[in-house]
């Protein structure tokens, strides 16, 4: 079953939440995440197509929300993005988490929160970094911009707290 969205055409299987078969659990690296407590700084790599899983269609090998980065309220964030996708362009956007995952992603929930060209993506080798301060507690996607790839599973979870003391990565749901 296929679902026509505007001019793309979305296997029914990638539109939900629904883990794709076979798809196990992403290794977290603690490489992936640099903590400075004394300027409530956090900065995580996150690599579009890092590896084949989900048809390249992850950041750091996970994707439908199989990451998910703590942030307490009031930290500055740096996302360093880069595309190792050689067959798509990719972007980095954090939006509001909504359910069912947006086909094209809304607006950046904090400035500095969306790469350049989010709508377009950019092609393989292209890195950016995204500086923003997580200043609403709240639950978020850390999703690739381009229309479709989203909601196709490209997407890891942020969550800014009120109450957690550091920040953290953690895998799974």
């Amino acid at each position: 079953m296929k679902t026509h969205i505007g001019h793309f055409v979305i296997p029914a299987l990638l539109l939900g939440a629904i883990p794709l078969a076979g798809q196990s659990p992403a290794k977290v690296d603690p490489s992936w995440m640099t903590v400075r407590a004394a300027d409530s700084t956090v900065e995580f790599r996150a690599v579009a197509g890092l590896t084949p899983a989900n048809s390249g269609m992850n950041f750091d090998g996970a994707g439908t929300g199989g990451l998910t980065l703590t942030v307490p309220v009031g930290w500055h964030v740096i996302l360093h993005f880069a595309n190792n996708d050689e067959n798509m362009p990719h972007s980095l956007i954090v939006t509001k988490f909504e359910n069912p995952v947006p086909v094209t992603p809304s607006v950046a929930a904090f400035a500095g929160a969306a790469s350049k060209d989010a709508s377009q993506g950019v092609g393989v080798g292209s890195k950016q970094d995204l500086r923003f301060k997580a200043n609403q507690a709240g639950s978020y996607l850390i999703i690739c911009g381009v229309p479709g790839h989203g909601a196709a599973g490209m997407w890891i979870k942020l969550t800014v707290s009120a109450s957690a003391p550091k920040p953290a990565v953690a895998s799974g749901p």
